[in-house]
């Protein structure tokens, strides 16, 4: 089993920490604002797949409290990165791999350049977790995280998956890193993006509006354009199908019960939207690799504007 530190508990990092110490691993929770509810109650899991009691789980208020780790999950929000390394950093040492469970083109590169030889996964989670009270997280539908490596090494994405194998997720593998990251924009962007902009909605909305779904499909297909430059770009010759691609998120977020995007979320209660990772890094990368993507350049600048109104 392994020795394994959580950095960036929120809803998602506390349920994959919690299915992973429930297989048996030795998982360490990084807290801060709710450490002393946790402390005191514990760590509970609402969720479709079997309810999770932690109530002793191992928890801190630093980094170095936790020291070096088998795996360092980084399951902070995209707008924490600044915070990043300084956070994982006593986590680290020679042992160590560092899978990246957050939002956003480019993570892995970044972390890589932080720690060099440290080997970096990624970890896509397509799943619907909201946070309760202190300490409470309400997973209420799917969960598969898709492993990735960065280096798209088969070996040591099939190391990656071994750290599942006991847990009650579901853990399919990506044989490229960067097709992976551009599938996931293609449900981030559109149902992120769409619930906020029609004023804080839920999914089923989204697809239950003729309109709202025909612009969710058409972003879908731009993203699907701008990752097949990009991994062109990149010599790789693995591709998207827009049409399979187009498919398989509308169903499946067809038969997902009405859920409240990470995104939406923030914008109603006021906090800073994870713009740049979900919205302008997609649509930089399309600009400069020449791929028009009108529906994802007005999305991000309502979204912008929206994002400067909530600050």
């Amino acid at each position: 089993m392994s020795r394994i530190a959580v950095i960036g508990a929120g809803a998602v990092g506390c349920y994959y920490g919690a299915r992973l110490a429930e297989a048996g691993h030795e998982v360490h929770f990084l807290l801060r604002s709710t450490y002393d509810a946790v402390a005191e109650s514990g760590l509970h899991i609402e969720s479709v797949d079997g309810d999770i009691d932690l109530d002793a789980p191992a928890i801190a208020r630093t980094s170095r409290e936790i020291g070096a780790a088998d795996w360092v999950i980084c399951a902070l929000k995209a707008t924490a990165m600044d915070e990043a390394r300084d956070l994982i950093a006593p986590c680290v040492d020679e042992r160590t791999s560092i899978l990246a469970l957050m939002n956003g083109l480019g993570i892995e590169d970044q972390l890589a350049s932080w720690f060099p030889g440290t080997p970096i996964f990624a970890g896509l989670g397509f799943t619907c977790i909201n946070r309760g009270e202190a300490g409470r997280i309400h997973h209420i539908d799917y969960g598969p995280v898709t492993i990735a490596h960065l280096g798209d090494d088969e070996a040591e994405i099939g190391r990656g998956a071994a750290v599942w194998a006991d847990a009650k997720v579901e853990v399919p593998t990506a044989s490229s890193l960067l097709a992976a990251r551009w599938q996931k924009l293609c449900w981030n962007v559109p149902f992120n993006g769409l619930t906020v902009t029609g004023g804080g909605i839920t999914t089923d909305v989204v697809m239950g509006d003729g309109e709202l779904r025909a612009a969710a499909d058409g972003l879908m297909r731009e993203l699907c354009a701008a990752g097949n430059a990009d991994l062109e770009e990149h010599g790789s010759s693995a591709r998207l199908d827009a049409d399979a691609v187009v498919e398989s998120m509308m169903t499946r977020t067809a038969t997902m019960a009405a859920y409240r995007p990470s995104t939406m979320i923030d914008f109603l209660e006021g906090r800073e939207m994870e713009i740049d990772a979900i919205f302008e890094a997609p649509l930089r990368r399309a600009s400069e690799l020449g791929v028009s993507t009108p529906l994802l350049a007005m999305l991000t600048g309502q979204i912008r504007i929206l994002g400067r109104s909530a600050g």
